[in-house]
Protein backbone atom coordinates (compact mmCIF):
# COMPACT_ATOMS: atom_id res chain seq x y z
CA UNK A 1 0.00 0.00 0.00
CA UNK A 2 1.23 3.63 -1.10
CA UNK A 3 1.67 5.52 1.82
CA UNK A 4 2.90 8.27 0.34
CA UNK A 5 -0.43 9.86 -0.70
CA UNK A 6 -1.36 13.85 0.08
CA UNK A 7 -3.57 14.45 2.90
CA UNK A 8 -5.58 17.39 3.35
CA UNK A 9 -4.59 19.45 5.88
CA UNK A 10 -5.07 22.62 7.45
CA UNK A 11 -2.49 24.25 9.38
CA UNK A 12 -3.01 25.53 12.90
CA UNK A 13 -0.80 28.18 14.09
CA UNK A 14 0.75 27.71 17.54
CA UNK A 15 2.63 30.18 20.01
CA UNK A 16 6.01 31.22 19.37
CA UNK A 17 7.49 30.02 22.32
CA UNK A 18 5.04 26.64 21.79
CA UNK A 19 7.17 23.19 20.82
CA UNK A 20 6.28 21.96 16.85
CA UNK A 21 4.94 18.42 16.94
CA UNK A 22 2.92 16.96 14.78
CA UNK A 23 0.32 17.36 17.06
CA UNK A 24 0.22 20.79 17.55
CA UNK A 25 1.30 21.72 14.42
CA UNK A 26 -1.04 20.04 12.10
CA UNK A 27 -4.56 19.07 11.90
CA UNK A 28 -5.91 17.53 8.99
CA UNK A 29 -10.16 18.56 7.90
CA UNK A 30 -11.84 15.57 7.30
CA UNK A 31 -11.34 13.50 3.83
CA UNK A 32 -14.42 11.29 3.56
CA UNK A 33 -14.75 9.05 0.91
CA UNK A 34 -18.37 9.14 -0.53
CA UNK A 35 -20.09 5.83 0.27
CA UNK A 36 -23.43 6.65 -0.84
CA UNK A 37 -23.51 4.66 -4.30
CA UNK A 38 -22.90 1.76 -2.49
CA UNK A 39 -26.06 -0.30 -2.36
CA UNK A 40 -26.60 -2.32 1.18
CA UNK A 41 -29.27 -4.58 0.84
CA UNK A 42 -31.50 -4.64 4.32
CA UNK A 43 -30.79 -8.59 4.67
CA UNK A 44 -28.84 -10.84 2.53
CA UNK A 45 -30.04 -14.85 1.37
CA UNK A 46 -27.76 -17.50 0.59
CA UNK A 47 -26.33 -17.91 -2.93
CA UNK A 48 -27.50 -21.40 -4.16
CA UNK A 49 -27.04 -22.67 -7.81
CA UNK A 50 -27.07 -19.34 -9.12
CA UNK A 51 -30.07 -18.09 -6.93
CA UNK A 52 -30.67 -15.91 -3.64
CA UNK A 53 -32.73 -18.56 -1.08
CA UNK A 54 -33.76 -18.20 2.31
CA UNK A 55 -32.46 -19.85 4.87
CA UNK A 56 -34.21 -23.45 5.67
CA UNK A 57 -34.44 -22.51 9.39
CA UNK A 58 -35.28 -18.79 8.42
CA UNK A 59 -32.82 -17.41 10.98
CA UNK A 60 -30.39 -14.37 9.73
CA UNK A 61 -27.66 -12.78 12.19
CA UNK A 62 -26.91 -9.01 12.13
CA UNK A 63 -23.39 -7.32 10.52
CA UNK A 64 -22.04 -4.46 12.14
CA UNK A 65 -19.78 -1.82 11.36
CA UNK A 66 -17.11 -1.96 13.81
CA UNK A 67 -16.26 1.89 13.33
CA UNK A 68 -19.79 3.07 14.63
CA UNK A 69 -20.96 -0.35 15.95
CA UNK A 70 -24.44 0.40 14.14
CA UNK A 71 -26.04 -2.10 12.13
CA UNK A 72 -25.50 -2.49 8.48
CA UNK A 73 -27.51 -5.26 7.65
CA UNK A 74 -28.41 -8.80 8.25
CA UNK A 75 -27.35 -11.75 6.79
CA UNK A 76 -28.80 -15.40 6.43
CA UNK A 77 -27.76 -18.38 8.95
CA UNK A 78 -27.19 -22.21 6.86
CA UNK A 79 -27.78 -24.69 8.61
CA UNK A 80 -27.02 -28.57 7.43
CA UNK A 81 -29.75 -28.63 5.28
CA UNK A 82 -29.02 -25.46 3.60
CA UNK A 83 -25.16 -26.52 3.27
CA UNK A 84 -26.22 -29.81 1.59
CA UNK A 85 -28.35 -28.22 -1.08
CA UNK A 86 -25.42 -25.80 -1.61
CA UNK A 87 -23.03 -29.16 -2.45
CA UNK A 88 -25.62 -30.73 -4.27
CA UNK A 89 -26.18 -27.57 -6.73
CA UNK A 90 -22.08 -27.44 -6.64
CA UNK A 91 -21.73 -31.08 -7.87
CA UNK A 92 -24.79 -30.59 -10.51
CA UNK A 93 -23.04 -28.19 -11.80
CA UNK A 94 -19.03 -29.78 -11.35
CA UNK A 95 -20.77 -32.92 -13.74
CA UNK A 96 -22.54 -30.60 -16.02
CA UNK A 97 -21.77 -27.85 -18.02
CA UNK A 98 -18.36 -26.95 -15.80
CA UNK A 99 -16.79 -30.18 -16.09
CA UNK A 100 -17.15 -30.21 -20.07
CA UNK A 101 -16.26 -26.86 -20.49
CA UNK A 102 -13.23 -26.54 -22.15
CA UNK A 103 -10.06 -24.13 -19.99
CA UNK A 104 -10.30 -21.60 -22.84
CA UNK A 105 -14.23 -21.29 -22.07
CA UNK A 106 -13.74 -21.27 -18.37
CA UNK A 107 -10.78 -18.77 -18.24
CA UNK A 108 -13.19 -16.13 -20.41
CA UNK A 109 -15.60 -16.27 -16.83
CA UNK A 110 -12.71 -15.32 -15.17
CA UNK A 111 -12.21 -12.71 -17.27
CA UNK A 112 -15.00 -11.53 -17.08
CA UNK A 113 -15.46 -11.65 -13.17
CA UNK A 114 -11.97 -9.78 -12.76
CA UNK A 115 -13.16 -7.09 -15.31
CA UNK A 116 -16.49 -6.61 -13.32
CA UNK A 117 -14.32 -6.28 -10.15
CA UNK A 118 -12.58 -3.37 -12.00
CA UNK A 119 -15.06 -1.36 -13.09
CA UNK A 120 -17.19 -1.66 -9.48
CA UNK A 121 -13.64 -1.33 -7.68
CA UNK A 122 -14.80 1.95 -5.48
CA UNK A 123 -17.74 0.32 -4.47
CA UNK A 124 -16.33 -3.19 -3.22
CA UNK A 125 -13.23 -0.95 -1.33
CA UNK A 126 -16.12 1.40 0.08
CA UNK A 127 -18.04 -1.91 1.98
CA UNK A 128 -14.88 -3.65 2.61
CA UNK A 129 -14.01 -0.90 4.69
CA UNK A 130 -17.59 -0.14 6.02
CA UNK A 131 -17.79 -4.18 7.29
CA UNK A 132 -14.25 -5.14 7.96
CA UNK A 133 -13.03 -1.54 9.81
CA UNK A 134 -9.79 -1.39 7.87
CA UNK A 135 -9.16 2.46 6.04
CA UNK A 136 -10.21 2.96 2.87
CA UNK A 137 -6.67 3.41 1.54
CA UNK A 138 -6.12 -0.14 2.19
CA UNK A 139 -9.03 -1.37 0.62
CA UNK A 140 -8.68 0.68 -2.02
CA UNK A 141 -5.31 0.68 -3.25
CA UNK A 142 -4.46 -2.55 -2.05
CA UNK A 143 -7.23 -5.48 -1.69
CA UNK A 144 -9.50 -4.91 -4.47
CA UNK A 145 -6.91 -4.35 -6.89
CA UNK A 146 -5.05 -7.69 -5.83
CA UNK A 147 -8.29 -9.48 -6.06
CA UNK A 148 -8.95 -8.37 -9.54
CA UNK A 149 -5.24 -9.11 -10.43
CA UNK A 150 -5.76 -12.98 -8.95
CA UNK A 151 -8.93 -13.43 -11.30
CA UNK A 152 -6.50 -12.20 -13.94
CA UNK A 153 -3.77 -14.35 -13.28
CA UNK A 154 -5.61 -18.03 -12.74
CA UNK A 155 -7.66 -16.49 -15.93
CA UNK A 156 -4.66 -17.06 -17.52
CA UNK A 157 -3.71 -20.37 -16.57
CA UNK A 158 -7.26 -21.90 -17.04
CA UNK A 159 -6.46 -23.61 -20.92
CA UNK A 160 -2.42 -24.00 -19.88
CA UNK A 161 -2.72 -26.42 -16.85
CA UNK A 162 -0.89 -29.55 -19.00
CA UNK A 163 1.84 -26.67 -19.36
CA UNK A 164 2.08 -26.19 -15.87
CA UNK A 165 2.50 -29.67 -14.96
CA UNK A 166 4.16 -31.01 -18.06
CA UNK A 167 3.37 -35.69 -17.93
CA UNK A 168 0.86 -35.18 -16.17
CA UNK A 169 -3.41 -34.79 -17.01
CA UNK A 170 -4.44 -32.30 -14.57
CA UNK A 171 -7.95 -33.65 -13.18
CA UNK A 172 -10.13 -31.22 -10.93
CA UNK A 173 -11.15 -32.45 -7.58
CA UNK A 174 -14.98 -32.00 -8.16
CA UNK A 175 -16.55 -29.78 -5.50
CA UNK A 176 -14.62 -27.66 -3.14
CA UNK A 177 -15.55 -26.21 0.31
CA UNK A 178 -13.95 -22.76 1.64
CA UNK A 179 -13.88 -21.54 4.33
CA UNK A 180 -12.43 -17.38 4.34
CA UNK A 181 -11.67 -15.10 7.61
CA UNK A 182 -12.43 -11.44 8.20
CA UNK A 183 -9.43 -9.85 7.52
CA UNK A 184 -9.07 -9.94 4.65
CA UNK A 185 -12.48 -10.91 2.94
CA UNK A 186 -12.73 -10.52 -0.43
CA UNK A 187 -8.79 -11.17 -1.27
CA UNK A 188 -9.04 -14.29 0.58
CA UNK A 189 -12.18 -15.24 -1.90
CA UNK A 190 -9.96 -14.70 -4.82
CA UNK A 191 -7.01 -16.61 -3.11
CA UNK A 192 -9.62 -19.87 -3.01
CA UNK A 193 -12.29 -19.06 -5.86
CA UNK A 194 -9.74 -18.33 -9.09
CA UNK A 195 -7.38 -20.89 -8.86
CA UNK A 196 -10.32 -23.70 -8.25
CA UNK A 197 -12.54 -22.61 -10.86
CA UNK A 198 -9.51 -22.08 -12.84
CA UNK A 199 -9.24 -25.74 -12.43
CA UNK A 200 -12.07 -27.38 -13.13
CA UNK A 201 -13.80 -27.48 -9.47
CA UNK A 202 -16.91 -25.69 -8.42
CA UNK A 203 -17.08 -24.57 -4.57
CA UNK A 204 -19.25 -23.98 -1.93
CA UNK A 205 -17.44 -20.97 -0.05
CA UNK A 206 -18.12 -19.51 3.69
CA UNK A 207 -17.37 -16.32 4.26
CA UNK A 208 -16.80 -15.16 7.94
CA UNK A 209 -19.55 -14.29 9.93
CA UNK A 210 -18.70 -10.75 10.66
CA UNK A 211 -17.45 -10.18 7.14
CA UNK A 212 -20.10 -11.39 4.74
CA UNK A 213 -21.15 -7.97 3.07
CA UNK A 214 -18.59 -8.09 0.09
CA UNK A 215 -18.97 -12.07 -0.38
CA UNK A 216 -22.59 -11.24 -1.25
CA UNK A 217 -21.49 -8.44 -3.57
CA UNK A 218 -19.31 -10.83 -5.08
CA UNK A 219 -22.57 -13.07 -5.15
CA UNK A 220 -24.72 -10.17 -7.12
CA UNK A 221 -21.21 -10.04 -9.58
CA UNK A 222 -21.51 -13.79 -10.85
CA UNK A 223 -25.33 -13.53 -11.14
CA UNK A 224 -24.72 -10.80 -13.52
CA UNK A 225 -21.70 -12.30 -15.24
CA UNK A 226 -23.19 -15.27 -16.33
CA UNK A 227 -21.38 -17.61 -14.63
CA UNK A 228 -23.03 -21.16 -15.01
CA UNK A 229 -25.37 -21.93 -12.29
CA UNK A 230 -24.22 -23.95 -9.11
CA UNK A 231 -20.46 -23.41 -9.95
CA UNK A 232 -19.83 -20.47 -6.96
CA UNK A 233 -22.41 -21.15 -3.83
CA UNK A 234 -22.03 -18.54 -1.16
CA UNK A 235 -23.29 -19.38 2.31
CA UNK A 236 -23.37 -17.31 5.48
CA UNK A 237 -23.36 -18.51 9.16
CA UNK A 238 -20.54 -18.92 12.00
CA UNK A 239 -18.49 -22.19 13.11
CA UNK A 240 -21.34 -24.24 12.89
CA UNK A 241 -21.65 -23.93 9.26
CA UNK A 242 -18.23 -24.23 8.62
CA UNK A 243 -18.40 -27.36 10.05
CA UNK A 244 -20.94 -28.57 8.39
CA UNK A 245 -19.00 -27.83 5.30
CA UNK A 246 -15.94 -29.66 6.40
CA UNK A 247 -18.15 -32.91 6.81
CA UNK A 248 -19.94 -32.94 4.14
CA UNK A 249 -19.67 -36.47 2.79
CA UNK A 250 -19.65 -34.85 -0.70
CA UNK A 251 -17.35 -32.35 -0.42
CA UNK A 252 -13.88 -33.41 -1.90
CA UNK A 253 -11.54 -30.51 -1.32
CA UNK A 254 -11.48 -28.55 1.91
CA UNK A 255 -9.49 -24.95 1.98
CA UNK A 256 -9.70 -23.34 5.14
CA UNK A 257 -7.86 -19.50 6.19
CA UNK A 258 -8.30 -19.13 9.87
CA UNK A 259 -6.83 -19.72 13.47
CA UNK A 260 -4.36 -22.48 14.38
CA UNK A 261 -6.91 -24.16 16.67
CA UNK A 262 -9.69 -24.05 14.34
CA UNK A 263 -7.32 -25.74 11.45
CA UNK A 264 -6.57 -28.34 14.00
CA UNK A 265 -9.83 -29.03 14.71
CA UNK A 266 -10.31 -29.32 10.61
CA UNK A 267 -7.39 -31.38 10.45
CA UNK A 268 -9.03 -34.32 12.92
CA UNK A 269 -12.34 -34.31 11.01
CA UNK A 270 -10.58 -35.24 7.91
CA UNK A 271 -8.26 -38.05 9.29
CA UNK A 272 -9.48 -40.86 7.54
CA UNK A 273 -11.19 -39.62 5.46
CA UNK A 274 -10.23 -39.34 1.51
CA UNK A 275 -10.46 -35.48 1.65
CA UNK A 276 -7.64 -33.23 0.75
CA UNK A 277 -6.87 -30.35 2.44
CA UNK A 278 -5.00 -26.89 2.46
CA UNK A 279 -4.87 -24.94 6.23
CA UNK A 280 -3.30 -21.27 6.18
CA UNK A 281 -3.29 -20.66 9.81
CA UNK A 282 -1.62 -18.12 12.45
CA UNK A 283 1.70 -16.10 12.08
CA UNK A 284 3.78 -14.26 14.55
CA UNK A 285 6.24 -12.60 12.14
CA UNK A 286 9.02 -11.40 13.11
CA UNK A 287 11.09 -7.93 11.77
CA UNK A 288 14.68 -8.26 11.91
CA UNK A 289 16.83 -4.85 12.08
CA UNK A 290 20.38 -4.92 11.59
CA UNK A 291 22.27 -2.28 12.47
CA UNK A 292 23.77 -1.90 9.07
CA UNK A 293 20.31 -1.43 7.79
CA UNK A 294 19.00 2.17 6.11
CA UNK A 295 16.93 2.90 9.66
CA UNK A 296 13.92 5.31 8.43
CA UNK A 297 13.35 2.68 5.45
CA UNK A 298 13.52 -0.16 8.19
CA UNK A 299 11.05 2.05 10.56
CA UNK A 300 8.38 2.52 7.79
CA UNK A 301 8.78 -1.25 7.18
CA UNK A 302 7.80 -1.79 10.74
CA UNK A 303 4.26 0.79 10.64
CA UNK A 304 3.42 -1.26 7.13
CA UNK A 305 3.94 -4.18 8.53
CA UNK A 306 2.05 -4.19 11.64
CA UNK A 307 0.28 -0.68 12.02
CA UNK A 308 -1.33 0.44 8.77
CA UNK A 309 -3.59 -3.07 8.37
CA UNK A 310 -4.18 -2.78 12.57
CA UNK A 311 -2.38 -6.37 12.89
CA UNK A 312 -5.26 -8.06 10.89
CA UNK A 313 -2.72 -9.53 8.98
CA UNK A 314 -1.96 -13.60 9.81
CA UNK A 315 1.60 -12.68 8.50
CA UNK A 316 1.85 -9.02 10.42
CA UNK A 317 4.82 -8.68 11.57
CA UNK A 318 4.19 -8.54 15.24
CA UNK A 319 7.50 -9.29 16.91
CA UNK A 320 10.36 -6.62 15.93
CA UNK A 321 13.73 -7.94 17.06
CA UNK A 322 16.70 -4.96 16.34
CA UNK A 323 20.49 -5.48 16.65
CA UNK A 324 21.51 -4.04 20.11
CA UNK A 325 23.74 -1.16 18.24
CA UNK A 326 20.81 0.50 17.15
CA UNK A 327 18.13 -0.14 19.04
CA UNK A 328 17.64 2.73 21.29
CA UNK A 329 17.58 4.98 17.76
CA UNK A 330 15.19 2.58 16.14
CA UNK A 331 12.46 2.51 19.52
CA UNK A 332 12.49 6.70 19.26
CA UNK A 333 12.27 6.69 15.49
CA UNK A 334 9.21 4.58 16.30
CA UNK A 335 7.85 6.29 19.16
CA UNK A 336 8.34 9.58 17.16
CA UNK A 337 6.03 7.87 14.05
CA UNK A 338 3.27 6.45 16.32
CA UNK A 339 2.75 10.30 17.21
CA UNK A 340 2.25 11.14 14.01
CA UNK A 341 -0.37 8.23 13.10
CA UNK A 342 -4.74 8.99 12.55
CA UNK A 343 -7.07 6.36 14.23
CA UNK A 344 -10.51 6.99 13.25
CA UNK A 345 -13.43 6.88 10.92
CA UNK A 346 -11.88 4.07 8.29
CA UNK A 347 -13.91 5.54 5.41
CA UNK A 348 -11.35 8.66 5.74
CA UNK A 349 -9.29 8.92 3.12
CA UNK A 350 -6.51 10.37 6.20
CA UNK A 351 -7.00 7.36 8.52
CA UNK A 352 -4.02 5.53 9.08
CA UNK A 353 -5.59 2.92 11.53
CA UNK A 354 -8.97 2.01 11.31
CA UNK A 355 -11.48 0.03 13.68
CA UNK A 356 -10.93 -3.87 15.27
CA UNK A 357 -13.13 -5.99 13.01
CA UNK A 358 -15.58 -6.86 15.96
CA UNK A 359 -16.32 -6.27 19.73
CA UNK A 360 -15.33 -9.92 20.57
CA UNK A 361 -11.83 -9.08 18.53
CA UNK A 362 -11.65 -5.56 20.81
CA UNK A 363 -11.95 -7.26 23.76
CA UNK A 364 -9.34 -10.00 22.92
CA UNK A 365 -6.57 -7.24 22.09
CA UNK A 366 -7.25 -5.51 25.28
CA UNK A 367 -7.11 -8.62 27.26
CA UNK A 368 -3.62 -8.89 25.57
CA UNK A 369 -2.53 -5.35 26.43
CA UNK A 370 -3.22 -6.42 30.36
CA UNK A 371 -1.68 -9.18 30.13
CA UNK A 372 1.46 -7.59 28.90
CA UNK A 373 1.86 -5.34 31.18
CA UNK A 374 0.82 -7.79 34.09
CA UNK A 375 3.94 -10.14 32.24
CA UNK A 376 6.30 -6.70 33.51
CA UNK A 377 6.45 -5.47 29.94
CA UNK A 378 6.94 -1.69 29.47
CA UNK A 379 4.08 -0.41 27.38
CA UNK A 380 4.19 2.55 25.11
CA UNK A 381 0.23 3.69 23.58
CA UNK A 382 0.54 6.82 21.00
CA UNK A 383 -1.31 10.11 22.09
CA UNK A 384 -3.73 9.72 19.38
CA UNK A 385 -7.06 11.02 20.13
CA UNK A 386 -9.58 7.93 19.10
CA UNK A 387 -13.43 7.80 18.05
CA UNK A 388 -15.55 7.51 21.15
CA UNK A 389 -18.11 4.62 19.51
CA UNK A 390 -16.01 1.85 17.80
CA UNK A 391 -13.97 -0.86 18.39
CA UNK A 392 -10.44 1.32 18.08
CA UNK A 393 -7.28 0.92 19.60
CA UNK A 394 -3.73 3.07 19.91
CA UNK A 395 -1.10 1.82 18.21
CA UNK A 396 0.89 0.00 21.11
CA UNK A 397 4.78 -1.00 21.27
CA UNK A 398 5.78 -3.37 24.18
CA UNK A 399 9.79 -3.22 25.47
CA UNK A 400 11.12 -5.18 28.30
CA UNK A 401 9.63 -8.03 26.86
CA UNK A 402 11.21 -11.94 27.19
CA UNK A 403 11.13 -14.66 24.78
CA UNK A 404 8.37 -16.73 27.38
CA UNK A 405 5.66 -13.49 27.23
CA UNK A 406 2.48 -14.93 25.78
CA UNK A 407 2.43 -11.11 24.09
CA UNK A 408 5.72 -12.51 22.36
CA UNK A 409 4.61 -15.84 21.52
CA UNK A 410 0.56 -15.66 20.97
CA UNK A 411 -0.96 -14.16 17.89
CA UNK A 412 -3.01 -11.03 19.38
CA UNK A 413 -4.54 -9.83 15.83
CA UNK A 414 -4.40 -6.11 16.75
CA UNK A 415 -1.97 -2.75 16.51
CA UNK A 416 0.53 -4.04 19.17
CA UNK A 417 3.90 -4.65 18.76
CA UNK A 418 7.01 -6.38 21.11
CA UNK A 419 10.23 -5.26 20.74
CA UNK A 420 13.00 -7.81 21.48
CA UNK A 421 17.32 -7.29 21.07
CA UNK A 422 19.78 -9.93 19.64
CA UNK A 423 23.71 -9.07 19.33
CA UNK A 424 24.44 -11.84 16.28
CA UNK A 425 22.63 -13.10 13.12
CA UNK A 426 22.79 -16.16 15.28
CA UNK A 427 20.67 -15.05 17.83
CA UNK A 428 18.38 -13.48 15.65
CA UNK A 429 17.53 -16.38 13.89
CA UNK A 430 16.99 -18.21 16.78
CA UNK A 431 14.48 -15.69 18.73
CA UNK A 432 13.09 -15.40 15.39
CA UNK A 433 12.58 -19.31 14.82
CA UNK A 434 11.43 -19.46 18.98
CA UNK A 435 7.49 -19.60 17.76
CA UNK A 436 5.23 -22.22 17.11
CA UNK A 437 4.41 -20.59 13.88
CA UNK A 438 5.92 -19.87 10.94
CA UNK A 439 4.37 -17.82 8.16
CA UNK A 440 6.10 -15.17 7.31
CA UNK A 441 9.54 -12.72 8.40
CA UNK A 442 11.20 -9.64 7.37
CA UNK A 443 14.65 -8.91 7.17
CA UNK A 444 16.14 -5.56 6.77
CA UNK A 445 19.88 -4.98 5.80
CA UNK A 446 22.74 -3.67 3.71
CA UNK A 447 24.44 -7.02 2.89
CA UNK A 448 22.83 -9.21 0.92
CA UNK A 449 25.11 -11.92 2.35
CA UNK A 450 22.78 -11.34 5.74
CA UNK A 451 19.57 -11.92 3.75
CA UNK A 452 20.20 -15.06 2.09
CA UNK A 453 21.59 -16.08 5.44
CA UNK A 454 18.71 -15.05 7.40
CA UNK A 455 16.51 -16.27 4.66
CA UNK A 456 17.25 -20.29 4.71
CA UNK A 457 17.44 -20.36 8.34
CA UNK A 458 14.69 -18.49 9.63
CA UNK A 459 11.19 -21.18 8.88
CA UNK A 460 9.08 -19.44 7.84
CA UNK A 461 6.82 -19.60 4.14
CA UNK A 462 7.97 -16.24 3.24
CA UNK A 463 10.80 -14.13 4.23
CA UNK A 464 10.93 -10.22 2.74
CA UNK A 465 13.77 -8.61 2.45
CA UNK A 466 13.61 -4.62 3.01
CA UNK A 467 10.12 -4.79 2.45
CA UNK A 468 7.00 -5.93 4.03
CA UNK A 469 3.75 -6.99 3.16
CA UNK A 470 4.09 -7.48 -0.78
CA UNK A 471 2.21 -9.77 -2.38
CA UNK A 472 1.60 -11.15 -6.01
CA UNK A 473 -0.52 -13.33 -7.46
CA UNK A 474 2.58 -15.61 -9.16
CA UNK A 475 4.06 -15.97 -5.81
CA UNK A 476 3.04 -18.67 -3.15
CA UNK A 477 2.07 -18.24 0.49
CA UNK A 478 1.97 -20.46 3.56
CA UNK A 479 3.69 -21.60 6.06
CA UNK A 480 5.51 -23.86 8.52
CA UNK A 481 5.10 -25.48 11.64
CA UNK A 482 1.34 -24.39 13.07
CA UNK A 483 0.83 -21.76 10.27
CA UNK A 484 -0.49 -24.42 8.19
CA UNK A 485 -0.15 -26.75 5.17
CA UNK A 486 0.39 -26.04 1.76
CA UNK A 487 0.28 -23.41 -0.11
CA UNK A 488 -1.98 -20.55 -2.71
CA UNK A 489 -1.21 -18.31 -5.10
CA UNK A 490 1.25 -18.92 -7.88
CA UNK A 491 1.30 -22.02 -9.42
CA UNK A 492 1.53 -23.77 -6.03
CA UNK A 493 -2.15 -22.54 -5.91
CA UNK A 494 -3.34 -24.73 -8.76
CA UNK A 495 -1.76 -27.58 -7.54
CA UNK A 496 -3.71 -27.56 -4.55
CA UNK A 497 -7.27 -28.00 -6.61
CA UNK A 498 -5.90 -31.28 -9.07
CA UNK A 499 -5.45 -34.66 -8.29
CA UNK A 500 -1.91 -36.32 -8.09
Amino acid sequence: MSHTETKEAAYKPTSPNSKLDFQSVWEYAPAPQDADFAEVKEQYDLFIGGKFVEPSKGRYFKSTNPATEEEITEFAEATQKDVDKAVKAARKAYEGEWSSMSGKERGKYLYRIARMLQERAREFAVLESMDGGKPIRESRDVDIPLVAAYFFYYAGWADKLEYAFPGKKPEPYGVCGQIIPWNFPLLMLAWKIAPALATGNTVVLKPAETTSLTALKFAELVKDCGLPDGVINIVTGAGQTGSEIVNHKDIDKVAFTGSTNVGKIIQKSLAGTDKKYTLELGGKGALVIFEDAPIDQAVEGIINAIYFNQGHVCCAGSRLLVQEGVADKVIQKLKDRLETMIVGDPLDKNTDIGAINSKEQFETVNKYLEMGVDEGADIYQAKCDIPENGYFIRPTLFTNVSQSNRVVQEEIFGPVLTVQTFRTADEGIEKANNTPYGLANGVWTDKGSKIFKMGSKMRSGVVWANTYNKFDPTSPFGGYKESGVGREGGMHGLAAYIKN
